[in-house]
Formats: C-alpha cells, sequence, structure tokens
C-alpha cells in the first residue's frame, strides 16, 4: 500500500474517532464501518475505565475527539509535506509505550506505520485496550495493518530500530537493552505555565483544561505554575472550580486526601479549595491532587529559569508560548521531547 492510500486510511479513522469523540451514533456506512464495528469501539470507551480507573470516559472521548480533529487530510499532508523525502522505510521498529493517558503511544505507531515500516508494539500493562481496538479498526480500511502492526506480548524480538518511552528509570534499562540499535529513548518530562498577572478569565479557565485533563497525569499536563511576586492565586481558584469533577474519581481523591495529610502532618504551608492542593516549590513535578507554583521577579528570571529546567519540561504555556487550552491538544508535528520521529525513521 502507497503513502497515498495509508493517508486515505488515516483519515477514515479519523472520522469514526471524531464522531465518537463527539458522542455522535452511527451514521450509515458514511464511516466505512458497520453499526456493530461502531458501537464495540463505543463501549470500549465505556468500559475501559474497569483496566484503568484514569481512563474514564470524558477522557478518552476527548482522546479520540483530539485525534480526529488531527488525522484529517489537510493535517496528515501538510505533516509529511514538511519533509523533502519520504521513503517507504521497510523496517521493523519496536515502540514501547507508556500508559499514562489514553492513547499515549499512538503516535509513535502512527509514524512508523504512514511510512509502510512494521510495527512490533509492546503495551504497558494499563493500556491494553484502547489502541488494539483503534487498530482494530484502522485495520478494516487498510488490510495490510494486520501484518504490518503486531502488538507483542512477550519479549521483543526480530526488529531493527526502537522508541521507547518511559520514565527516568525505565530509561536506563532502554539504554542498557537496546542501546545498540538505533532508537529514541524518552525520560521524564512534564509542563509548566508561566502568567504574567493579565491574563482574562477566559484564558486561565482554559488553563484549567491544560492542568486537570487526563487529571495530570500526561507530560503535556501543566504541573508547575510560575507567577509573577505578589500575584493573587485566587485568580487560580476562581477559573479552576469547574473542574471540580476531578474529586468524583477515587484515584485522583484518594492522591488529593493523602498529600493533604502528608503536607498538614509536616506543617507545610499551602492553599487548598477541597480538590486541588496549591505549594510553592521549587520543584517541577507535582504531584495528583497538587500544584506547584513558584513566583518570578522579572521576565529575565522566568526564562532564566525555563532554560534551567529545558531537559525537564515538554512545552510552556503561557503569552509568549502555546496558547492557554491548547497543551492537551498538540499538532501531528509536535514530537514529544522536540525529537522529530519521521527523520529518524527516514535515516534508518
Amino acid at each position: 500500500m502507497q503513502l497515498e492510500q495509508r493517508i486515505n486510511s488515516l483519515v477514515q479513522l479519523g472520522k469514526v474517532l471524531l464522531s465518537i469523540g463527539n458522542k455522535e451514533t452511527w451514521k450509515d456506512f458514511e464511516l466505512g464501518i458497520t453499526e456493530q464495528e461502531y458501537n464495540q469501539l463505543v463501549e470500549i470507551t465505556q468500559t475501559v475505565k474497569h483496566h484503568n480507573g484514569w481512563f474514564t470516559e470524558r477522557e478518552v472521548l476527548f482522546a479520540f475527539r483530539s485525534w480526529g480533529e488531527s488525522l484529517t487530510k489537510e493535517n496528515l499532508t501538510n505533516w509529511l509535506g514538511r519533509y523533502s523525502d519520504i521513503k517507504e522505510i521497510k523496517k521493523s521498529v519496536a515502540v514501547i509505550m507508556a500508559g499514562n493517558i489514553p492513547m499515549v503511544g499512538f503516535h509513535d505507531l502512527l509514524c512508523v506505520y504512514v511510512l509502510g515500516g512494521k510495527v512490533k508494539a509492546k503495551l504497558a500493562s494499563d493500556d491494553q485496550v484502547l489502541i488494539p481496538a483503534v487498530i482494530n479498526i484502522l485495520s478494516l480500511f487498510d488490510e495490510s495493518v494486520k501484518d504490518s502492526i503486531t502488538f507483542i506480548p512477550f519479549k521483543l524480538e526480530g526488529f531493527d530500530a526502537v522508541i521507547a518511552t518511559g520514565s527516568n528509570n525505565t530509561a536506563r534499562y532502554f539504554d542498557t537493552y537496546f542501546g545498540k540499535y538505533p532508537n529514541i529513548i524518552r525520560k521524564n518530562r512534564t509542563s509548566i505555565a508561566v502568567l504574567n498577572g493579565n491574563e482574562t478569565k477566559e484564558e486561565l479557565t482554559a488553563l484549567a483544561d491544560d492542568v486537570f485533563r487526563y487529571y495530570g497525569l500526561g507530560c503535556r499536563s501543566i504541573t508547575k505554575l510560575l507567577v509573577p511576586n505578589g500575584y493573587d492565586l485566587n485568580n487560580v481558584f476562581g477559573a479552576f472550580f469547574n473542574h471540580i469533577y476531578v474529586a468524583e474519581n477515587n484515584k485522583y481523591a484518594n492522591n488529593y486526601d493523602y498529600h493533604k495529610a502528608v503536607y498538614l502532618m509536616e506543617q507545610e504551608e499551602m492553599v487548598e479549595n477541597g480538590f486541588l492542593l496549591l505549594k510553592q516549590d521549587e520543584k517541577l513535578h507535582s504531584p495528583i491532587g497538587m500544584l506547584f507554583y513558584d513566583f518570578y521577579e522579572s521576565k529575565e528570571t522566568a526564562l532564566k529559569y525555563l532554560e534551567n529546567h529545558k531537559a525537564s519540561i515538554q512545552c510552556v504555556v503561557g503569552e509568549d508560548y502555546i496558547p492557554f487550552g491548547k497543551a492537551q491538544t498538540p499538532n501531528l508535528w509536535d514530537y514529544a521531547d522536540n525529537i522529530d520521529v519521521i527523520d529518524f525513521l527516514n535515516k534508518l
């Protein structure tokens, strides 16, 4: 199957994901699949939370909707059109996926697939359901998927390159086992928001999406605020209140209660609103149910902070950066850790 045909298959998949993400009913055969096939995927969005309590229907539908909006003919053509030479790679690539948020490993898989390579995917234990279900739909538009994308339950063997995502700890093991292969090995990263004190209520409400989407588990989730000296944190709490629904998730609520108890016992200063703890802390990575913040004196000091921590920052939200509310909806060409996967694969 040629590149153009694979793009068309992805466009059709995008239409299915967008329809389900928008909670629409089956539209005859306009989507290219039967009502039963459509409803089976709908049911998975509702039941996958039994496999992973973080994968609530709200978050899964958001992931589907985001991918549906990305997988358009215009976006795919724009993405691949950025490269002067796209070739069929004819290689087998091991893709080791994280399982922290719904569909998190799909972009790496997509990159290998669109170039005609073979994917040997190793799913995270917490994410064994969604991506295989989506690939099953893709296979209805492209029969070659059954041979080109394989989910490996045990030891990975017979591959030419590796794309692996994990923690700083697992990255050391990845380096040991896969260092002799061409590889991309990703470590822990998180994201940060820089406020200047002039944000509108609408912008702060959009920032709440960047903080609470996927319960703060993604590398693009905002876990740290940089705010100017004297900033009134009540501005943030007021804009965040509509996301109180996160406390309905027992896993989130347990994290919130635990960290609140710990900091109270240690007599640490913090402010809270019943579902989020705000604490001044120099660290980047705040625990689930918390959001760290720090003050800065000038734009220059904020820039210096970002520069000093750039190896641990996935993205930055703010007036001079990614717009508020857009952290969790990257473009196809917004690569994790700024490592161009298509370029990597093209050089194999």
